[in-house]
């Protein structure tokens, strides 16, 4: 086979191991492993990260006058039910990415551009949006000039071959928390006050926020529990969860600030606990015009101009973000990669153009070779 040939076979066995062996955020410890096995045996000098999961490798030039590129692949798997079964699942394309980073290494490997250092970045947790911060206080992206990420995009946003060199990902944030009362009696409705009644009024209220139309947003109630098997109890408690969008950050700020003033008005209005039990929040992106214009030039080189679309405009958010937003310094964007993704991502069945693993693996070496 040639080394193009022997490149895609790797690729194509990475995906399948870690597809097969999918592992929940913060809990990647046998991808880990495989990740840096797999390095180790054809010559890289992975790291592990010592208070989580993940690895990170260098190739290259770290000197002080070297030009220093970030590369990240993102490793953990979403939890839901998958042909009647609860259970781990990559349905987000995680495992592709990790194959393609892994891919654009072979081809980098014996081929180091002068002056230039590479950092692959095998990050988990992305899911939950933790994984990028905690990269970040290991200290392993300060000395970065650069950062370059990529991810699958659903056919709506791109058909297979076509290649974006941005992807603009909203901010998302979520928060679970517990309404805390007493249960009562069906017939004593005046010794509590029903939770499904105060739930029902935080929705009401929630649907009465109102920040600028002119930027896109929502907030919406997504868990709702309260009540049980016997029918005569009025509920005292109740668990809610809220998930919110915004395409800027200072948007989903403002939103963040107006749901917890509702809970607080709720807690003087019905003298009961709000108990916030979790709270998560990626940024949007801001993606830098130099990095952009560097994928622009990879994809052109691998798959030609009529190729290449406009940066992705996506309600989606994912935390690779949190590196430039966190980094004011670091020049990043997000490779776009169209794949005929269908029905959509996080869809429990979701599959793509296996074919063009190989192409992003591509994309992401040229965009090396061009800083």
């Amino acid at each position: 086979m040639t080394e193009p040939e022997i490149i895609q076979t790797e690729i194509n066995k990475i995906f399948k191991h870690i597809h097969a062996h999918p592992e929940l955020s913060l809990q990647e410890v046998q991808t880990t492993q495989y990740i840096f096995n797999y390095l180790q045996k054809r010559g890289f000098s992975p790291v592990k990260f010592e208070d989580f999961p993940g690895l990170y490798c260098d190739i290259g030039d770290f000197s002080e006058s070297s030009v220093k590129i970030g590369v990240r692949a993102d490793i953990d798997a979403l939890w839901q039910e998958v042909n009647g079964v609860e259970q781990a699942n990559h349905s987000c394309g995680h495992d592709a990415h990790t194959a393609m980073v892994i891919g654009a290494m072979l081809m980098l490997k014996d081929n180091v551009p002068e002056n230039k250092g590479v950092r692959f970045v095998f990050q988990p947790a992305e899911e939950i949006g933790l994984g990028a911060q905690k990269i970040n206080k290991t200290g392993i992206i300060n000395d970065l000039d650069y950062m370059f990420g990529i991810h699958l995009r659903p056919i709506e946003e791109a058909k297979s071959g076509y290649i974006s060199p941005s992807i603009e990902h909203g901010a998302t944030g979520s928060i679970a928390f517990k309404i805390i009362g007493e249960d009562a009696h069906g017939a004593r409705p005046h010794l509590n006050t029903n939770a499904i009644e105060i739930g029902s009024t935080i929705v009401a209220m929630l649907e009465n926020i109102h920040v600028n139309p002119m930027i896109p947003h929502s907030i919406k109630v997504t868990k709702f529990h309260a009540g049980g098997q016997s029918l005569n109890i009025i509920p005292g408690s109740v668990s809610m969860g809220i998930d919110l969008r915004a395409q800027t950050n200072k948007v989903m700020d403002k939103i963040i600030n107006e749901v917890m003033d509702v809970l607080k008005t709720i807690e003087t209005l019905y003298e009961v606990e709000v108990d916030i039990e979790e709270s998560q929040k990626m940024v949007a992106s801001e993606s830098h015009e130099d990095a952009i214009d560097v994928l622009r030039e990879a994809i052109v080189s691998t798959v030609g101009e009529e190729y290449l679309i406009d940066p992705i405009i996506t309600s989606g958010g994912d935390d690779f973000h949190n590196y430039t937003v966190e980094n004011p310094h670091l020049k990043g964007a997000m490779i776009g990669l169209g794949c005929n993704l269908t029905p959509g991502l996080h869809h429990p069945y979701m599959k793509f153009d296996y074919d063009m693993m190989p192409v992003g693996s591509q994309v992401i070496y040229e965009a090396i070779m061009k800083v």
